[in-house]
């Protein structure tokens, strides 16, 4: 029905029970008079029907949506029929002195029944066919009974095109414990919300406690994730209250979300006094943490961000997604260029002379390393010391090179080689003006390489996820995160630190396929989990420092600085210049001895030569 046949239908149905509501009321206590003769009734029905559609049009009581009706729309009836009677009762006075007080009682408790009757039986006719269609719909547990909990169970069933039906709340206050809400029946306790899933044939759980830590609503999340059942959290509440999103957004729990990390305070006015309008250069910006560095980077309005990337495709996915979102005055450069090649790069930094400079190009994939050991070393190792030596050549005021964990103990090639960029790094600071730092950190989820695509892609072909051992364990954060704190701990560079980020507690790669195959829907019956044994260079479990490194006293939240000493100055330049004519097998053995300081032999050589 459109909205001017409905406000039509509306005027003439309340002009009929206006009419009906003041004879009526005339009637009943002057039953023996003729109402039709009465002047003063005639002028009364004259006045109430013209102040009612008056009013009825100032409070809307045309335009609301009545199968929506709640306690609001009951309040406009009331504002709207009281004024009404008010008004005829000031026209009687006027007219004859005197003001027939019984009967427009009457009539405005006829007016209110009838008026709000009318209005109601849209919301009753509505109920009913949602009841009625709700067998059919998504049988849904609501997990939090408080005001988002009942906004998104009002919302649910106000909304036939949500296609689910609140079938019970649950919640771990034991006051609410047996109350119904909107129809919907209350139960305390969310440990038991494996057992309450079975018992109440729920097909779906939404989480709607948004006032909730990160690790407590991860370990209910695992709680919801353990069912089986298609789990889900709400928007931001206030985002639902201002109609900027509505229930129908609702977002499936990932895989992130399980990890349970509270969000870390940036020191925003440090990052912004090194940002903001300067000249910010990032390499490998087309890859996942140098990408997500730049989105963080642009929210602080610099003059300048150059996008260097080896890769044409990323850097204009980058450089498209930057521009329909950066302010104007912030410009956007991309730039094709090889960190591995010197020439080039040095032209760049000299041209551009950026004010920080994120180094984020790197080979990091273990197996493939291991494989082409020789295109780890060009890459990290050269390209990374082509790209310090132009900050520092050029007076670069801020270099931070992103780093790995694999750096520690390494067993492989790109872990020795990420161990000597950092040693390279660390002995530039020694005596440069540029304050140069590393900042090591584990697995970020949904990276290039990350395992949580290959089993996302396994997974959606039926399975098995493979799995290399049981027992391997990696640390994991987030993409967002592990940016942002990339870029506070440059704030924090004086020179030559290796910075750690605080990744929390490691996580079984078995569990994190586990809790992937429950967030797809599936069993682990059904997708199935096989093993396929560590690849060379692999290693159970990855440390961020090793023993001699540690230091326990943060520098900042989730950041500390790791004792990390890099090899001598004669050592390394020895190293660099035979590195690009030894065969494979020599190359690791010296890169992995010299990044777990097994070195006798070098140093002899070196003392020599």
């Amino acid at each position: 029905m459109t909205i001017k046949k409905r406000m039509t239908m509306l005027f003439f149905v309340d002009s009929i029970i206006v009419l009906f509501s003041i004879y009526i009321g005339y009637f009943m206590l002057h039953p023996s008079i003729n109402i039709l003769a009465n002047k003063m009734l005639l002028v009364s029905v004259i006045t109430i029907q013209f102040a009612h559609h008056l009013l009825a049009w100032h409070y809307g009581l045309y335009r609301k949506a009545w199968s929506y009706a709640s306690i609001g729309e009951l309040k406009s009836i009331f504002k709207a029929v009281t004024l009404t009677i008010a008004v005829v009762a000031v026209v009687q006075f006027t007219l004859t002195q005197d003001i027939y007080l019984r009967a427009l009682a009457l009539t405005w408790m006829l007016h209110i029944l009838l008026i709000g009757g009318s209005r109601l039986s849209w919301r009753l006719m509505r109920d009913t066919v949602n009841y009625h269609n709700g067998e059919k719909k998504i049988h849904t547990m609501v997990v939090g009974a408080g005001q988002a909990g009942t906004m998104i169970a009002r919302q649910v069933l106000q909304n036939p095109e949500s296609g689910m039906k609140p079938v019970l709340f649950v919640d771990d206050d034991q006051a609410k414990n047996g109350l119904e809400i909107y129809g919907v029946k209350v139960l305390s306790g969310t440990k038991r919300i494996p057992e309450l899933v079975k018992d109440n044939h729920i097909e779906k759980i939404v989480i709607a406690i948004p006032s909730m830590g990160k690790q407590q609503m991860a370990d209910l999340m695992k709680v919801c994730v353990e069912t089986g059942v298609r789990t889900q959290t709400i928007p931001r509440i206030e985002d639902l209250m201002t109609g900027k999103v509505s229930v129908t957004d609702m977002q499936d729990v990932k895989i992130e979300d399980l990890l349970g990390r509270d969000e870390v305070q940036l020191d925003l006015k440090a990052i912004a006094e090194k940002l903001t309008d300067k000249t910010i250069l990032v390499t490998g910006a087309g890859g996942s943490i140098g990408s997500e560095i730049c989105r963080q980077v642009s929210e602080f309005n610099p003059r300048r961000l150059i996008l260097l990337g080896h890769g044409e495709s990323s850097i204009y996915t980058i450089d498209m997604e930057l521009r329909q979102k950066v302010s104007t005055q912030t410009e956007i450069i991309p730039i094709i260029a090889d960190v591995q090649d010197r020439m080039r790069i040095f032209d760049i930094v000299n041209e551009y002379k950026p004010d920080v400079m994120y180094h984020a190009a790197a080979h990091k994939h273990v197996p493939l390393m291991e494989a082409n050991p020789m295109e780890a070393v060009k890459n990290n190792i050269f390209g990374t010391k082509n790209v310090a030596e132009a900050a520092d050549a050029f007076g670069i005021p801020y270099f931070v090179m992103v780093s790995t964990d694999k750096a520690v103990n390494p067993p492989n090639i790109m872990g020795a080689t990420k161990r000597f960029a950092e040693m390279i790094v660390q002995n530039l600071a020694k005596d440069s003006k540029t304050k140069f730092a590393a900042v090591r950190f584990g697995n970020v989820l949904g990276s290039r390489g990350s395992v949580v695509p290959l089993f996302k892609q396994q997974i959606a072909k039926g399975g098995p996820v493979t799995i290399t051992d049981p027992e391997m364990t990696r640390y994991f954060m987030t993409i967002p995160e592990a940016s942002r704190l990339v870029m506070q701990a440059g704030t924090l560079a004086a020179g030559g630190e290796v910075f750690v980020l605080d990744m929390g507690e490691p996580v079984k790669i078995v569990d994190l396929a586990r809790n992937l195959i429950k967030l797809s829907g599936y069993s682990e019956d059904e997708i199935g989990i096989a093993y396929s044994g560590i690849r060379p260079g692999e290693k159970l479990y990855e440390e961020l420092l090793n023993d001699n490194e540690r230091q326990s006293e943060h520098v900042f939240p989730k950041i500390f600085i790791g004792k990390a000493e890099p090899i001598s100055a004669l050592e390394m330049e020895y190293v660099l210049e035979k590195l690009l004519d030894m065969s494979n097998g020599e190359l690791k053995e010296t890169l992995i001895g010299l990044a777990n300081r097994r070195i006798p032999v070098i140093n002899r050589e070196a003392t020599t030569a």
